[in-house]
């Protein structure tokens, strides 16, 4: 089962405003406070709405909850990684395995089996995701090592919150109520810890970050809000892979936007991702 023409437009839309958010964050002064605007604006304001939105069925709400927690941690994990890393190597990695743990989650959760040609799209899309983000020597300080550490666990948290939003829009009766209900509850942890965090100097620390943070509020919302969606209407493990085409992006906003280095070899890489994901939805 394949995406139609249009999810899959929609689809790869969303992986283009999605890299473009991180960008944001990455090239933010003060990542946390960017990061608590981009996720806590829209939450504060769809609380004013929620009373018109329809509630997800009862079955969905443990899946909603749980994916509250993960993405918190994704967050958390996030922030630590572009603290060290620069967002050419940090954003391919972290997205580089989650279709693999999305596909294996499918699999196991809701029967969704890749045919050999999909399996084999998913693994070179994985490929050249990685790949984007490989350097000649490996880690050459301890700030590497922490960038790539934190990169491996946003992955381990995009799996795990992708697989969950895609068993729970399924069991929600509403996909609309299902999103705005998630991005209703989702930002505040993040919000209120930065606010925590930022005690004592929030004005300052805040309102530098205000227009990137609106910025990637709005981007981010329909970014992930669409890939929700087409969850709900197609194999989760495609809709992600596909959404991980985001790297080839961000590969390019970091070397033109914030002056990171790209070359022949991330070129390549670049042309192996769009192989592995045309490979994937022609299987």
């Amino acid at each position: 089962m394949t995406l139609d023409l249009g999810v899959l437009a929609l689809v790869l839309l969303a992986a283009a405003l999605h890299a473009s958010w991180n960008a944001l964050v990455k090239a933010g002064g003060d990542r946390l406070a960017v990061l608590a605007i981009t996720m806590g604006a829209p939450s504060l304001l769809l609380w004013l709405v929620l009373p018109f939105v329809p509630l997800p069925a009862a079955a969905a709400w443990p899946y909603l909850f749980a994916s509250v927690v993960i993405h918190t941690a994704y967050y958390a994990c996030l922030i630590h990684a572009y603290r060290h890393g620069d967002l050419s190597q940090v954003y391919p990695i972290a997205r580089g395995t989650a279709p693999l743990l999305v596909a294996a989650g499918a699999w196991v959760l809701a029967g969704e089996a890749l045919s050999p040609a999909e399996l084999a799209g998913v693994l070179i899309l994985c490929g050249g995701i990685v790949s984007l983000a490989w350097r000649r020597n490996g880690p050459t300080h301890d700030g590497e090592v922490k960038a790539v550490g934190f990169a491996l666990l946003t992955s381990l948290m995009i799996g795990l919150y992708s697989v969950t939003d895609g068993l729970g829009v399924r069991r929600a009766g509403t996909a609309a109520g299902y999103i705005l209900w998630l991005f209703a509850i989702e930002g505040l942890p993040l919000l209120f810890y930065a606010l925590w965090r930022r005690r004592g100097r929030i004005r300052a620390a805040f309102a530098p970050s205000l227009k990137a943070g609106l910025g990637g509020a709005v981007i981010s919302c329909l970014a992930y809000g669409i890939v929700i969606w087409a969850m709900s209407l197609g194999p989760m493990a495609h809709v992600v892979a596909l959404r991980e085409t985001s790297v080839i992006m961000a590969a390019a906003l970091g070397a033109l936007v914030l002056k990171e280095p790209f070359g022949r070899r991330r070129m390549a890489a670049a042309a192996v991702v769009a192989g592995g994901a045309v490979l994937l939805q022609a299987g």
